[in-house]
């Protein structure tokens, strides 16, 4: 059994790709991907997104604002979604300043204010990190994110910073971007970081890994990532799976198998 422990449901292609949600989890589920975390980037898409995935069991989901989209954090109404029975964790949020270092002060004050709405509702962080190293570290520090852990998802950083959010409490999600014949040093990172700190996700419809790259990716593709990770690290897809899923639930608590 696997978790895709990051997809953003709401943006696959229901139009010419899959027939409706209940289409998405049924290729999930005979690829062994019994659980999936959908994922939110923005307030005003998560009442939809909500909405979308109520009705199954399997799908638990997050809410925040990824630092890529402009919107304005209301912190009362995250606030609220963050207190949803379904809901696991805050995020995504987090620093890019490969996209947008024109927008740092901005995102800093919104990572800071999602962290803080994250410790009052005692729920994890999803945390998007990119060429923001010192700062992503220093402001989960500072903010204590430590009393409520989390993930930094879909990874690409280097093992020093992993070792760093390790030393948190923080998990480290690896995405189908290490199946990519130029992720040799993301390679080397994800095969020295301990397996009882690994997630596997997609980031769907995002980055679809080996031999899927220039589709859309899915959460049936979980099992691509997993199976490559576990050729990387020399185990099992059947231990890979075991500890991955362990993993997950042990870092979401609110998520109910």
């Amino acid at each position: 059994m696997l978790v895709d422990s990051h997809c953003h449901l709401d943006r696959l292609d229901y139009e010419t790709r899959h027939q409706d949600l209940a289409d998405v989890v049924n290729k999930a589920q005979q690829q062994g991907i019994e659980y999936l975390l959908s994922v939110c980037v923005t307030l005003k898409d998560y009442p939809a997104m909500s909405e979308l995935v109520k009705p199954f069991n399997q799908i638990f989901s997050s809410c925040g604002v990824h630092p890529l989209y402009e919107e304005a954090l209301d912190e009362a109404l995250l606030l609220e979604y963050a207190q949803d029975d379904k809901v696991v964790a805050v995020g995504e949020t987090g620093l890019d300043f490969f996209y947008s270092p024109e927008t740092k002060d901005k995102q800093m004050d919104s990572f800071r204010r999602q962290i803080r709405i994250a410790k009052k509702v005692n729920k994890p962080l999803i945390v998007h990190t990119r060429q923001a190293r010192e700062e992503t570290l220093r402001i989960l520090r500072e903010e204590g994110a430590e009393q409520v852990g989390g993930v930094l998802h879909c990874f690409t950083e280097s093992l020093e910073m992993a070792e760093a959010a390790m030393e948190l409490g923080f998990f480290i999600s690896v995405s189908g971007i290490v199946t990519f014949k130029n992720s040799k040093e993301l390679q080397a990172v994800i095969k020295a970081i301990p397996l009882s700190r690994l997630l596997v996700e997609t980031d769907s419809p995002y980055l679809a890994p080996v031999p899927h790259r220039g589709k859309e990716n899915e959460p049936a593709y979980t099992r691509n990532v997993a199976a490559f990770v576990a050729e990387l690290k020399g185990i099992s897809i059947q231990e890979l799976e075991a500890v991955t899923t362990a993993n997950f639930f042990k870092l979401f608590g609110f998520a109910q198998q």
